[in-house]
């Protein structure tokens, strides 16, 4: 599985953005999907995630009541809507696909997502 994220830029504090995760013709519908971010000098961490079917999301503290996480109606591609953004907000974010109990598995754990996109990047100025 072959995953596209795209949507990052530059954006005002205050700001919303929309990522979008893409497969390489593939529907997700079997997969859990999920977003990570990586900050300037920090480690991966946990964004949001949603279960194969779309049924049950999960969220980050960070984010949660800012962000959602949605798949269209075909789960050919995933988003992830973020709005009233931070400049602690600032990283790159990657999209993940898991396959754990055939994507009815919603994790925030890295470990369980097989295949990673490229990172997109936001920047969120003050």
């Amino acid at each position: 599985v072959q995953l596209q994220a795209s949507g990052g830029g530059l954006v005002q504090a205050g700001g919303s953005l929309r990522l979008s995760c893409a497969g390489s013709g593939r529907n997700f519908n079997g997969y859990t999907m999920g977003w990570f971010r990586r900050a300037p000098g920090m480690g991966r961490e946990f964004v949001a995630a949603i279960r194969g079917d779309g049924g049950e999301t999960l969220y980050a503290d960070s984010v949660k009541g800012r962000f959602t996480i949605s798949k269209d109606n075909d789960g050919n591609t995933v988003y992830l809507h973020m709005n009233s953004l931070k400049p602690e907000d600032t990283a790159d974010y990657y999209c993940a696909a898991g396959r754990r109990l055939s994507g009815r598995l919603v994790t925030s754990r890295s470990d369980d997502y097989d295949f990673w996109g490229q990172g997109t990047q936001v920047t969120v100025s003050s």
